[in-house]
């Protein structure tokens, strides 16, 4: 099959936006940074990579009669809030798992932000006290056997949307939209730079390059940034996705190794505690290009993207993607950060 051949339910304004960071690039004195905005995707509550993935989970739930999506994240889940989202565009119910999945002492944190929008929005919210953890929680498998025992027809979504088969079509369908715009801009990015905790984003972004390098694309780098502080399960997650992904839609050759590449050093020590090299980022991004990162994912990669310029690991003659992934929301939950 190719991915062409799977349904898909638009749930985008259309490709997401692409643009240079003409100051950024000038501070850093190095490659040329272009930025892609998952963030300015949609208008489901402020849209992000995770809508993106839903477009062909939906048809799935669809087709499977669902009335109500269920899902898990953390307290401040970007992704839980775009579930949210969709499901008030379809009509259906959303049951939201959100984890304490971040020891931040903000007395807000269960009250503003992602979580906040998920609850105008209409979602049942439940929280619970369990740590990060990017595997099949009991709490998850628990709401949707409560949405069974009260006459629903619930559909389970994992966390990030990723560990789903379906959960890499998304950003399959990046790569070729990339490759689209790319045409339409005259520019060709050699390398990519992503966060990745759950996995499916870079996975997929991994997988629809090789189905363009097969068919006679050039090839490029994608530079996973672990935001996870757990990157050996990251890595081996990115890795099963990206090449089950790649086999759902026809590419013949297995991935290489040097494909899958997610990078230790800006995740500090704990998953969505950010560390200064975040900080230092999310200030440097905001001042030089008004644009607004977050401290738990974009504030992380863009962090590394910054020193690997700076190191010269990215060299001068490059042109290089940022992947915007959106969660500017969690900031709301992160403000003590930010006093002057």
């Amino acid at each position: 099959m190719a991915l062409t051949d799977f349904p898909r339910h638009p749930l985008l304004y259309g490709p997401s936006p692409v643009h240079p960071l003409p100051r950024l690039t000038t501070h850093l004195g190095g490659a040329s940074i272009w930025a892609k905005r998952e963030d300015c995707n949609a208008g489901l509550a402020y849209g992000g990579n995770k809508t993106r993935k839903l477009e062909y989970i939906v048809p799935d739930a669809l087709a499977k009669g669902a009335d109500t999506l269920v899902s898990i994240g953390g307290y401040q889940s970007n992704h839980t809030r775009q579930v949210a989202a969709v499901a008030a565009s379809l009509g259906l119910k959303a049951v939201l798992v959100q984890e304490n999945w971040v020891d931040w002492p903000d007395c807000v944190n269960d009250r503003v932000g992602n979580i906040m929008l998920s609850r105008i929005m209409g979602a049942e919210v439940r929280l619970d006290p369990s740590g990060f953890g990017i595997g099949v929680k009991e709490s998850w498998t628990r709401a949707v056997e409560d949405v069974e025992a009260r006459g629903g027809t619930p559909y389970p979504i994992p966390a990030g949307a990723s560990d789903h088969p379906l959960g890499g079509l998304g950003f399959a369908g990046w790569a070729h939209e990339l490759e689209r715009q790319e045409r339409d801009l005259g520019v060709f990015f050699d390398t990519i730079v992503v966060c990745s905790v759950t996995g499916s984003t870079q996975a997929g972004m991994i997988a629809g390059f090789a189905a363009l390098e097969e068919a006679g694309g050039r090839p490029r780098r994608v530079l996973g940034i672990d935001a996870s502080a757990k990157i050996d399960e990251t890595r081996d997650q990115i890795t099963r996705i990206a090449t089950a992904t790649a086999d759902l839609i026809g590419v013949r050759r297995p991935l290489r190794a040097d494909e899958i590449t997610v990078l230790p050093g800006w995740a500090g020590d704990r998953y969505g505690i950010p560390v200064a090299s975040t900080l230092d980022a999310i200030r440097l991004t905001g001042r030089l290009e008004g644009m607004i990162i977050d401290p738990v994912y974009e504030g992380k990669s863009m962090a590394g993207l910054i020193d690997l310029i700076t190191t010269g690991e990215i060299p001068t003659t490059s042109t290089v993607l940022y992947a915007h992934l959106g969660g500017q929301p969690a900031l709301n939950a992160y403000s003590g950060l930010f006093p002057h």
